[in-house]
């Protein structure tokens, strides 16, 4: 077994534009729909979406992209990355000409869970073709091309999403991703080889239901008690057990097996376990404010979708100056204390929703997002590289899939929970403004904000109107309290778990080094096979 031959220059230029270009595929999506959710929630404008189904739609996503991308690397080695990558992008264009044209709530959650799916595929064949296509200093230099199109979708995503929702219907944003991902299935055709490795890992289909079944499960129960507004109803208390126990015997089926898709072993290690620990909990508050932040801007303050998506650049402008400050930073200071004042910053950003309200000047509210992105770009890039240079290099992929799936699955509960307590506050918010309202009136203007300003000028009832705007307000600053108390847990867990500054801990470097001679080379270089591309 030999490692792959060199390719042209052109040629694995011409990759990596594939490749960055299906990055910013990903990275769009995981933006725009944040922009849409305010007009999905539009009965007339949108498809009616309750707070429950906006969840769904977010998280459906999320949840089928954590528990299935652990699962196509080993597909990747089993059948070639080339051929799991582009039947992710087919999946990925055709569930995105789904939802553009979903009919309802229902069909577009479904629409967006298949999404997860194509993105599963896509993301870890697309890190592996990478690998395989560049050496040396070329992959180092590489690697860091490659992270660009993260910061454009961020700042490019919520714009473009606002100029099509002011200009198109609602799915026109998901309508952007199929001629890119048609672009790319043929450069994946005529450019890439089929690189696959001959040590196949087993696929873990036990550990992928469990860990699916576990997710939604438990999902499924916090979601359902913001609709129901009690934890006491079976409906509630049932699927958030079952999915606690279904986790649970998958951690213990992970940990029986010779090559656990996902090693729980991993975050038994101090600085591996507490850094994911805290990721995972500031993923949760990101999640959770960014939902938050979807209603405020459109609904609450009543900017256009365009305006709302001008209004978060501050927020991706901040993340692309973090990162690269944070890891310049680590290396003079060490991690900890860089890591963890900026992860306390975030958190008293969060917190700060709890001052805003509809006569907030918009200059305050972009400070505050630009604080905010400034202090999770801080902390997000270079903990990650800390965390994997702990491994070696045989576990640096499994600490890769753990890594990911924390971060995934703490998003997909953040949404869940962060929800859930904005339509439990807003509906006991809004109570006692309904008293003399009639029925069909009331029940749908409990169901949230959105609702309640369709039916008050459907009435023509200002009163109802603002009423709904201000216990909305009042539900975001309750949420936001105990979102910037969880991210303050996880500085907290930062502070435990890390090496203090004057010891030798964990620091940021480059995850491939050029060997200094061939035979070293022969010896460092991943083994492949690479079927032709003829």
């Amino acid at each position: 077994m030999t490692a792959p031959p060199s390719l042209p220059k052109f040629r694995q230029q011409s990759i990596l534009a594939v490749l960055m270009a299906c990055s910013l595929l990903i990275w769009l999506d995981n933006t725009v729909l944040s922009t849409t959710l305010e007009t999905l929630a539009d009965p007339v404008r949108g498809l009616g979406a309750n707070p429950g189904q906006l969840q769904w739609a977010t998280g459906s996503y999320t949840l089928a992209f954590a528990t299935l991308m652990f699962t196509a690397g080993a597909l990747g080695d089993r059948f070639g990355h080339r051929t799991v990558f582009f039947s992710g992008l087919v999946i990925f264009a055709g569930s995105s000409l789904w939802a553009a044209y979903a009919s309802d709530a229902g069909e577009l959650i479904a629409a967006r869970a298949a999404m997860g799916v194509g993105s599963a595929l896509i993301t870890p064949a697309n890190l592996a073709i990478l690998m395989w296509t560049f050496t040396g200093p070329a992959r180092t230099a590489a690697i860091g091309i490659f992270s660009t199109p993260a910061g454009v979708g961020m700042a490019a995503g919520p714009v473009l999403a606002g100029y099509l929702l002011d200009h198109f219907w609602w799915g026109s944003v998901f309508l952007i991703n199929v001629p890119v991902a048609a672009l790319a299935l043929v450069g994946l055709a005529v450019l890439v080889p089929n690189f696959r490795s001959p040590t196949l890992r087993p696929l873990d289909c036990a550990g992928m239901l469990l860990s699916i079944s576990g997710l939604v499960a438990l999902a499924y129960g916090l979601i359902r008690a913001g609709q129901v507004a009690l934890w006491s109803r079976a409906d509630v208390w049932a699927p958030i057990i079952v999915g606690l126990a279904l986790l649970a015997l998958f951690v213990l089926a992970e940990l029986r097996i010779k090559v656990p898709s996902f090693d729980p072993r991993l975050l038994a290690q101090r600085t591996f376990g507490g850094g994911n620990a805290a990721l995972g909990l500031l993923l949760f508050a990101v999640a959770a404010i960014t939902f938050y932040n979807a209603f405020y801007l459109q609904g609450a303050l009543g900017f256009s979708p365009m305006k709302a998506g001008l209004a978060n650049i501050p927020t991706a402008l901040g993340a692309l100056a973090g990162a690269p400050l944070g890891s310049r930073l680590v290396r003079r200071l060490s991690l900890r204390p860089v890591a963890v004042p900026a992860l306390t910053v975030a958190a008293l950003t969060m917190g700060g929703y709890g001052f805003l309200g509809l006569q907030t000047p918009p200059v305050w509210i972009e400070i505050l997002l630009l604080i905010q992105g400034l202090s999770i770009g801080m902390v997000i890039g270079p903990v990650m590289a800390a965390l994997i240079s702990t491994l070696p290099l045989e576990q640096a992929g499994a600490g890769s899939a753990v890594t990911n799936t924390v971060r995934q699955t703490g998003s997909v509960i953040g949404i869940a929970i962060g929800g859930t307590i904005m339509s439990i506050v807003y509906r006991r918010a809004i109570e006692p403004s309904l008293e003399d309202v009639p029925g069909p009136v009331r029940d749908q203007a409990r169901v949230s904000a959105e609702q309640a300003r369709h039916v008050a000028a459907a009435i023509h009832q200002p009163t109802l109107a603002q009423a709904a705007d201000d216990a909305f307000i009042h539900a975001m600053h309750v949420g936001a309290g105990w979102i910037a108390v969880i991210a303050l847990l996880g500085a907290a867990v930062l502070l435990i778990t890390l090496p203090a500054a004057g010891k030798k801990g964990p620091t940021p470097e480059p995850a491939y080094e050029e060997p200094r001679s061939s035979e070293a080379r022969a010896a460092q270089e991943p083994q492949s096979v690479m079927e032709s591309d003829r």
